[in-house]
């Protein structure tokens, strides 16, 4: 049997990497007759954010009234993140990045089977690593330790190809509710925020449950239509 999970993310939203890791967590402990595909929606958090990025001190200042104040978000962060192996290196990131060409680059990878590969990649590339990946050339390389060739993604990310589908998925999005991230359906059931890693596995068991139904049946084995809510950033 099959399920299918959409993740509804941002690269730049650490309850993203969160809750992605312990979504990961969910699907490895379930049975092995169990398969599953992740697809990947794109939600920037910063549509209207210079593409070359803005100095993370900055950025974070302006949001939030002072640097302090970011960074002792960034702490509730890493607190959260206990046990979920996640190593934050919130001083190594410099800048709060564009995350566009990232999400242009995600519908590359889909096409090859390693979106949720490359996902994760870009997730960890940003907080565990301080990668500039609102950067062309940092995204080739990325996209090539997934194992895409890189100057085929370098030529992607050179063109406009996906551009108009990228910003029609985010105005869908929006215009369904969606507001923060992450947003994670579950073949229907949408979980919103980084919940804990039982949360995602009832949920995949249950869809587990109801695909082995419609097999049973004879049924054709294909998600259940939803319609988005929000996430929690």
């Amino acid at each position: 049997m099959s399920i299918a999970v959409t993740v509804t993310s941002d690269f730049i939203c650490p309850w993203c990497l969160i809750g992605h890791r312990r979504l990961a967590r969910a699907i490895r402990a379930l049975p092995a007759d169990t398969g599953v595909e992740v697809r990947w929606q794109p939600f920037e958090l910063n549509p209207d954010m210079p593409a070359e990025g803005m100095d993370r001190k900055v950025y974070r200042a302006l949001k939030f009234g002072s640097w302090e104040r970011g960074r002792q978000l960034d702490a509730q962060t890493v607190t959260a993140a206990h046990g979920d192996d996640v190593a934050f290196d919130y001083d190594a990131i410099e800048k709060t990045v564009n995350t566009f060409q990232a999400h242009r680059l995600m519908r590359f990878a889909q096409r090859h089977g390693v979106a949720d590969a490359l996902g994760k990649a870009l997730l960890s590339a940003y907080f565990e690593q301080g990668r500039d990946i609102g950067n062309r050339a940092t995204l080739a390389e990325i996209a090539a330790e997934q194992g895409l060739d890189r100057n085929a993604a370098a030529t992607f990310l050179a063109g406009e190809e996906e551009n108009d589908a990228v910003r029609a998925v985010e105005r869908g999005l929006r215009d369904a509710g969606i507001r923060s991230v992450p947003s994670i359906d579950i073949e229907g059931e949408v979980i919103s925020g980084a919940q804990p890693v039982e949360v995602f596995t009832d949920a995949l068991l249950r869809a587990a449950d109801r695909a082995g139904g419609r097999e049973a049946a004879g049924g054709v084995n294909a998600p259940t239509p939803h319609v988005p809510t929000p996430g929690a950033v």
